[in-house]
């Protein structure tokens, strides 16, 4: 029997990490949850994920680019940098279009960005071209 790939939902909408779930455990992957960007990161560090799926406004407005920032530039995540982030939010704009003017926005730049509501098969297909299950 083959390990799956674990997909880390970091997301405060428990109706949207049901259904994620539900969705990509019938496509063959282990989902792990967090309904937090601090719990997102515990989770991160107990689990190694092998691709995180993360909302941006949980906690205040913010909270995950706070938690790409953290992965990607923070030392102690340092172990956790190549894990692909697909940043998944109402939000239209992405972060480099949000934050066109600051020369930080890189830091918090996601692997993928896409918007909900979820196109779903585009979704798939971007996961499984990220992290085959």
């Amino acid at each position: 029997m083959t390990a799956h790939q674990r997909v880390l939902i970091i997301d405060d909408d428990l109706d949207f990490r049901v259904s994620m779930r539900s969705l990509l455990e019938s496509s063959g992957y282990e989902v792990i949850e967090a309904d937090s960007g601090a719990e997102g990161l515990k989770k991160v560090v107990e689990n190694k994920p092998d691709l995180i799926f993360l909302d941006i406004m949980m906690e205040n407005d913010t909270e995950g680019y706070s938690v790409s920032y953290s992965l990607r530039n923070r030392e102690e995540y340092s172990d956790y940098r190549d894990i692909p982030i697909f940043m998944i939010s109402s939000i239209e704009e992405s972060p480099d279009e949000r934050f066109a003017m600051a020369d930080e926005a890189g830091l918090i730049q996601p692997d993928y960005y896409l918007t909900k509501p979820l196109d779903i098969p585009r979704l798939l297909e971007l996961l499984k071209s990220a992290v085959p299950p």
